[in-house]
């Protein structure tokens, strides 16, 4: 498994998603930087997204900033050093380049940051930089999903999620999902958080979504 949760910028990076997905990578197709602010590692932008690199320096200090050149020739090069972004990548050449790069880059961010903040609530937390979660001392192993589900209720942690914007953000709106598949994967998710005899921090919201709180979600 990887240690990284990517940004996907554009069409030609979150295409990339399932490959990556299967590399154990969690990804994040949004275009808004905010859905991913605290919780990703490294982004992947296609080469149309190379005007947002000034933004993306401001809103994500320190985060290495992938940047697609399509074809590997010296032109490419020269145009990327003059960009501000941190590395390259080449969509023309296939996944493998890509992911070794991805590999070299987050192996210098654990040697810059072997430890990165917990995100936690109650007895329940989270070291996104190593996808480590803990109820108490007890670790728990997540399937990339099960992880990308369980972050995005723990960063808005208090907050009743809708299904649609569930589906949107861990399922990227994929149209061949099943339609009970959210309920799934709240079992899931709490067979594993409360497999001790932890109290629910997953909670439903009838009519309008889940909640992971600790104690019945107050509902406005």
């Amino acid at each position: 498994m990887s240690d990284a949760t990517l940004l996907l910028l554009g069409v030609d990076a979150q295409v990339l998603a399932p490959r990556l997905e299967a590399s154990g990578y969690c990804c994040v197709c949004a275009e808004d930087v905010d859905d991913a602010w605290g919780r990703c590692q490294l982004v992947l932008l296609a080469a149309e997204q190379e005007s947002r690199i000034g933004e993306l320096r401001q809103r994500l200090p320190g985060v290495p900033l992938l940047l697609d050149i399509g074809s590997d020739s010296v032109a490419a090069r020269s145009r990327f050093l003059q960009t501000g972004a941190s590395d390259f990548w080449v969509s023309s050449l296939g996944a493998s380049d890509l992911l070794l790069r991805l590999r070299l880059h987050l192996k210098r961010l654990h040697k810059a940051q072997p430890r990165r903040d917990r995100l936690s609530l109650a007895d329940l937390s989270v070291v996104p930089s190593r996808h480590e979660v803990r109820r108490g001392q007890r670790l728990i192993n997540l399937t990339a999903r099960e992880y990308a589900l369980l972050l995005l209720l723990l960063e808005h942690r208090g907050q009743v999620l809708s299904r649609d914007r569930i589906m949107e953000r861990v399922w990227h709106d994929q149209r061949g999902a099943a339609s009970n598949v959210i309920e799934v994967y709240v079992r899931y998710l709490r067979q594993k958080l409360e497999e001790a005899g932890e109290r629910r921090l997953i909670h439903t919201v009838r009519g309008r979504g889940y909640c992971l709180s600790d104690g019945p979600p107050q509902l406005r």
